[in-house]
């Protein structure tokens, strides 16, 4: 399988060091985001100084680090659909569910234009992307795994990160459901397979099945 080329710039955003991806294809100028954090004005600094136009925004989940710039993004896009899990919906206008409000004060994204369930495919900029459902951290948490690339890229959110795991000390979180999601949805792809998580650096599901000490490949 040839490579496709890959642009990927990152914005890691305070408090949390939240990952924000815009990515995009060589040759194209439209891009998905993905999870805008609470920097959303260099979010649009830096789309704009790209010549990009965002024709989707993507949601792994619906926590507030996750989604505080999703309200900036579609008064610069308007048109641009936002894309969450179906499980995870509800935390867009809900404070408490979006445990922003557990924070002292009340974050509210607009609602989903669309939302998507396990083994949906969503295609847009160019990626052809496939849905795999995976709670435990949060009880509609989703990923976009790209497997037309080489290798493979999962934008995992907050599910397996470098050596650790999404936490599940949440209302609705559940580790056997997240230790379960992994084994089943990740560890099943190539060990070259990249994975983009929400918070850290990027890791491979092989480093991960032979070193995570939280969630181990079987």
């Amino acid at each position: 399988m040839s490579r496709l080329p890959l642009n990927l710039e990152t914005i890691a955003s305070p408090p949390f060091d939240e990952n924000t991806y815009i990515v995009w294809l060589d040759g194209r100028s439209d891009c998905l985001i993905i999870d805008p954090g609470f920097l959303p004005d260099d979010i649009v600094a830096l789309v704009e100084s790209r010549a990009l136009t965002p024709v989707a925004i993507l949601n792994t989940h619906g926590h507030a680090d996750h989604i505080a710039g999703n309200a900036t993004m579609k008064n610069r896009w308007p048109d641009c659909p936002l894309v969450i899990g179906a499980g995870d919906a509800p935390k867009l206008t809900d404070p408490v569910l979006n445990l922003s409000a557990g924070f002292g004060y009340k974050l509210l994204s607009p609602p989903a234009d669309r939302v998507l369930r396990d083994g949906d495919a969503f295609s847009a900029a160019g990626f052809d992307l496939e849905v795999r459902e995976i709670p435990g951290h949060s009880i509609g948490h989703v990923v976009f795994i790209w497997k037309a690339a080489s290798p493979s890229v999962v934008f995992g959110g907050d599910v397996l990160f470098a050596g650790s795991i999404g936490r599940t000390d949440f209302p609705d979180g559940d580790f056997d459901q997240l230790a379960a999601g992994i084994r089943r949805h990740l560890y099943t792809l190539p060990d070259a397979t990249m994975v983009l998580p929400g918070h850290g650096p990027a890791t491979t599901v092989g480093q991960e099945k032979r070193g995570n000490s939280f969630v181990r490949g079987v």
